[in-house]
């Protein structure tokens, strides 16, 4: 089988592997889409994230769907040919996180395409991948393209979860990557009010318009566009903070209502923060770090039809055309969801 594999930065290779076999409890998953995640561009253009830098070569990759090939013993709840999202999480159900249903923060996480451990935890970008059972959700009704954005929605359902109601709500977004535009579309969806959304570039403020956003602004060109906002102590109820940028969590503090929250979604390293700001607001920063739960209903609701991922589909190519995926996946001004075909 092929994958995609890096060794370091800007060194992405498409390489030959043994192909591998499902067990107890596993299946053989057939890759049909891959999506290029801000975490994977950061190893191929950078070779590391903030603290962890790849110390062996690595299978990229975690956005991922594609069909059974293979059951293995006791698995009866999929069969061949089922399309299925598959979770990039695999935590160990036994631990103290585990036990008490925070398993995002699992002890012995093996999380696809991760370098935090090693021997790194390799990634799901192959042709041929073996994952657990309760890793996978049949996505019946969806396309490959479709099933494979399952994670980065159910990173923002739980980021909502932990915002809390937003029928009625004003809602800012920073950041108009993939996942603030998912940001957007689940805001919506949940009833927020009014959307306001803020980015560096015409081509995704755009986007952000045609998926729901009520108000774009662009920062680049004025970085005031938020001052407005600010009169009578702020406007908005949440925000969902998707850049990692300081300088967007700055300028966004005077447009949030006293008691209003920060949902910090956005990972770019660590970020001076104006606490004192965020004190006298008594604004509520809470952070939010991947899924669990939610990845079954971000595909449940993609089957509804209550959340319409397509349009952010922007780019999809070969996996012999693998760098030129990440190149354009890199490339804000004219992608925000790259995938890879793999079937």
């Amino acid at each position: 089988m092929k994958a995609i594999v890096s060794h370091g930065a800007k060194d992405l290779r498409v390489e030959s592997q043994a192909a591998p076999t499902a067990g107890d409890g596993e299946v053989l998953i057939k890759l049909d889409t891959g999506g290029i995640c801000g975490s994977d561009l950061h190893y191929y253009n950078h070779g590391r994230i903030g603290a962890f830098e790849l110390k062996e070569p690595m299978i990229l990759g975690h956005e991922i769907a594609g069909h059974v090939a293979e059951c293995g013993p006791g698995v009866e709840e999929l069969k061949v040919g089922d399309l299925g999202a598959v979770s990039p999480s695999r935590p160990c159900y036994t631990c103290a996180f585990c036990q008490s249903g925070q398993q995002n923060h699992c002890l012995n996480m093996r999380f696809y395409g991760s370098a935090m451990l090693f021997p790194h935890v390799q990634g799901a970008f192959r042709e041929l991948l073996v994952a657990d059972r309760r890793q996978c959700v049949r996505a019946d009704g969806l396309s490959g393209a479709e099933a494979a954005c399952a994670e980065p929605l159910a990173v923002v359902l739980h980021a909502a979860k932990r915002a809390g109601d937003l029928m009625g709500k004003r809602v800012l977004v920073t950041g108009c990557g993939p996942i603030g535009m998912l940001s957007i579309l689940v805001a919506r969806a949940a009833g927020a009010a009014e959307i306001v959304a803020t980015d560096v570039t015409p081509f995704t403020l755009s986007k952000a318009t045609e998926i729901g956003a009520d108000t774009i602004h662009n920062v680049a060109e004025d970085a005031d566009a938020l001052a407005p906002y600010s009169d009578n102590k702020g406007r908005f109820d949440v925000l969902f903070e998707c850049s990692g940028v300081a300088a967007a969590v700055a300028s966004a503090i005077p447009a949030l209502k006293p008691g209003s929250i920060l949902m910090q979604l956005g990972i770019g390293g660590d970020m001076t923060l104006p606490m004192q700001a965020i004190t006298a607001k008594e604004i509520e920063l809470r952070g939010s770090f991947r899924f669990h739960e939610e990845f079954q209903t971000a595909v449940e609701m993609m089957q509804s039809g209550r959340l319409n991922v397509s349009p952010l589909i922007t780019h999809r190519f070969d996996l012999e055309d693998a760098v030129a995926a990440f190149n354009m996946a890199a490339d804000r001004t004219q992608s925000i969801k790259a995938q890879i075909a793999f079937n």
